[in-house]
């Protein structure tokens, strides 16, 4: 009969223990300068490695080269003590879960003041130390407080805030942590070979992940897939099989169908995992896991040299494609939605539902509202995908709207033609009914026939064009070199900060300049705090300052609802009092 792995293999010294050094550096240099308390408190998660810790310490206190942070393995109590081992009658364990109560602790201290029958100390090792009641810690705590010079305690448990304050005040606590995967690895490595087992290295991810930083659980899952190995070892698609994982080829077929926009893939391998008996929820994890994986990746492309992901070559490869093919802002989205449908599926009627309607929203970005989403869907036309929504900038010269703000000469020209800028005002004080002007750039709309005849007699030709401007609006008069400058502003912007220049690309506009405050305008509330929210106005006022020198402010407001980037807004300075003041 073999023995299990987590026996056969339990640390038999300070120096075996794994990823644990925080707590056995300090603990082996107590016994090197004799230093040692006489009562201990190690905390942590199961299987990592409390009770193990507990019966090296009374090894290496009760060898007769001792006390040693390095027991000798071959004397009386060292041999008692060891991982397969009878014990000791100086060394005696006891299960609080089952012995907690105060009789119990009343007769512990009672045998306690006896002598070791033949080791240097008598050590108490209470495991699940939590589970003691109250009284039976007040019973104790005297005994704890002032033991007889032989007398040792070790409490062992997971969860220390339930030791009650005075016990834990006359110990020294040590808190173990789970362990890092990649120490696991080496660990389940290290077994493997010396049980001369074959493996796929692809495998031993999946039992890392199962066991959650537990040697324990970890080395139970490694007993029980050599178990059912056969003649090739631990394979992966057995580990993947047994221990529930979706395979790593449905990931990669639905994250390719996600960055394709492939919805018909998609709801076909939700299908395949639901019919073959999966649980939605795993499958839901597994994919938040690899949308978690594409994410560094996007962000840190040598995430594999820095060990931030442990994943073999060749699926690293396939990795960096996916990242790629999705972009940062779509795969930060995806494992938001993820991460919320899965709270969402605790107690669900319907995990499968749940599951599509994640699918159906990572999908389809443009039924959300907010800067993920926008994010997203920018993302998408950057790499010539349709994204499902029309960007609002793009139609500029071609949509006049026929209101008195959207006739001021400097509102109507573009902003891709800033040379034209200028000449509007030349023609606009002479509206006539037979609307046989012709105007002067292509996006300048005709005056309407409802205006009022100036005053003025003669040809609109170079007199009254400087007066023009000096009638508009204080606004629309010190426009002119910022909207004829504002695609070099735009474009330093881009070079600044990315995302401030997508959203003020997509949906800012520029309402006008009053000394050095740029009044920019967004359609919605919403829109406004999260520009502010992001200090995107900063950005927009030091790429001004970039272009055009100078010390510049930027006033964000709700407005700018007409095309091109001097629409009309609800604030004075940009309002409609520029023609009606002409």
């Amino acid at each position: 009969m073999s023995l299990a792995l987590y026996r056969k293999y339990r640390p038999g010294t300070f120096a075996e223990v794994k990823g644990q050094e925080h707590v056995t550096e300090p603990l082996r240099q107590a016994l090197r300068s004799g230093r040692i308390h006489h009562a201990y408190l190690f905390s942590g998660p199961r299987g990592c490695g409390k009770t193990s810790s507990a019966r090296i310490l009374a090894r290496s206190l009760n060898c007769e080269k001792g006390p040693t942070p390095d027991p000798c393995g071959e004397c009386e109590s060292c041999v008692a003590l060891a991982a397969t081992g009878p014990g000791h009658l100086d060394v005696i364990e006891i299960d609080a879960a089952s012995h907690g109560g105060v009789d119990d602790a009343r007769d512990l201290r009672e045998r306690a003041f006896f002598a070791p029958v033949s080791a240097r100390f008598k050590i108490y090792i209470i495991d699940e130390a939590h589970m003691v009641t109250r009284e039976g810690f007040n019973a104790l705590l005297k005994l704890v407080e002032e033991p007889p010079p032989h007398l040792k305690f070790v409490f062992a448990t997971t969860e220390p805030e339930k030791v009650i304050g005075t016990i834990k005040s006359r110990t020294h606590h040590y808190p173990f942590r789970l362990m890092p995967p990649a120490t696991l690895r080496q660990l389940m490595e290290e077994i493997l070979e010396s049980e001369s087992v074959p493996y796929e290295p692809a495998a031993l991810p999946l039992v890392v992940r199962a066991g959650a930083g537990s040697a324990r659980d970890s080395l139970s899952i490694l007993d029980q897939l050599l178990a059912g190995a056969g003649d090739g070892g631990i394979t992966y698609q057995r580990a993947v099989s047994l221990l529930g994982y979706t395979d790593g080829d449905l990931l990669d077929e639905v994250v390719d169908a996600f960055a394709r926009r492939d919805g018909a893939a998609v709801f076909h391998a939700v299908n395949r995992v639901v019919e073959g008996g999966h649980d939605p929820r795993r499958f839901a994890t597994d994919l938040l896991e690899r949308f978690r994986d594409l994410v560094i990746l996007s962000n840190v492309p040598e995430a594999a040299s820095s060990g931030l992901l442990d994943r073999p070559a060749d699926e690293l490869e396939r990795l960096k494609v996916q990242a790629a093919s999705m972009g940062p802002a779509e795969l930060t989205r995806a494992a938001e939605v993820f991460n919320a449908g899965l709270t969402e599926m605790r107690g669900a009627t319907s995990p499968r539902l749940l599951l599509e309607l994640m699918c159906a929203r990572v999908l389809l970005p443009a039924a959300e509202q907010g800067e993920a989403a926008l994010l997203t869907r920018l993302e998408r036309l950057e790499r010539g995908i349709p994204a499902g929504g029309q960007v609002l900038s793009a139609p500029v010269a071609s949509a006049p709207v026929a209101t008195p703000a959207a006739t001021t000469p400097p509102a109507s020209a573009p902003p891709a033609a800033p040379a034209q800028v200028p000449h509007p005002p030349q023609a606009a004080p002479a509206p006539r009914a037979e609307g046989s002007q012709t105007p002067t750039s292509a996006g300048e709309a005709p005056a309407a026939d409802d205006w009022p005849t100036p005053v003025r007699p003669g040809a609109p030709a170079a007199a009254p064009a400087p007066t023009a401007p000096a009638a508009a609006s204080p606004a629309a008069a010190g426009s002119g070199p910022v909207q004829q400058a504002w695609p070099q502003v735009l474009e330093a912007i881009k070079n600044r900060q990315r995302v401030a220049w997508m959203i003020l690309n997509a949906q800012g506009r520029l309402l006008g300049v009053e000394g050095n405050v740029v009044t920019v305008g967004f359609e919605k509330p919403g829109d406004v705090q999260g520009f502010l929210k992001g200090k995107r106005d900063e950005v927009v006022a030091a790429a001004l300052s970039d272009v055009l020198g100078g010390t510049w402010r930027v006033d964000v407001v709700v407005g700018g609802s007409g095309p091109g980037p001097a629409g009309p807004a609800t604030r004075g300075p940009s309002g409609p009092q520029g023609p009606a003041a002409g």
